[in-house]
């Protein structure tokens, strides 16, 4: 069994209200519902935290090396464009991470197409809507299931 975090930025606990033509009808709730019943039938455990606090997100990224977390699951939304230190966070705990966008961040305005953390990323899933998690979740278990593999060959 992995631990998974699944971490969302700013405005993402407005989903369902908020611009629903560009970011769906699902509500952060039901995404997060839905999730944690296919992490349990994966047989994994699944850490959710979303804040509109750029050191909130970052203090939960630290934390999770002492949680030993095994993968993050991440739609830092508008931090996307802007955080560099949700970046180097990322970057110290050197868990492996999928990064999330329920719109395609690359058809958008101009500044919404540089994102801080792609580089960084093991995955990018951008445009899927909140389909986008539920890859993002097989993805991490698909990822997590190889390294398993590797380590018993």
């Amino acid at each position: 069994m992995a631990r998974l975090l699944l971490l969302n930025g700013p405005n993402i606990n407005l989903l369902g209200r908020r611009e629903p033509g560009i970011y769906g009808k699902d509500t952060l709730e039901q995404i997060t519902s839905r999730l944690e019943e296919k992490s349990k039938a994966l047989g994994h455990e699944l850490l959710a935290f979303q804040s509109n606090a750029e050191h909130e997100l970052v203090d939960r990224v630290q934390k999770s090396m002492d949680e030993s977390v095994d993968f993050i699951m991440i739609n830092p939304a508008a931090y996307t464009h802007t955080s560099v230190a949700l970046r180097d966070a990322l970057s110290a705990v050197n868990i492996p991470f999928v990064e999330i966008h329920l719109s395609n961040i690359y058809g958008r305005e101009s500044f919404r197409r540089k994102s801080y953390f792609s580089d960084l990323a093991v995955g990018v899933i951008s445009g899927c809507g909140a389909l986008g998690y539920e890859l993002a979740l097989q993805f991490a278990h698909e990822t997590l299931s190889r390294v398993v593999k590797k380590n018993n060959s």
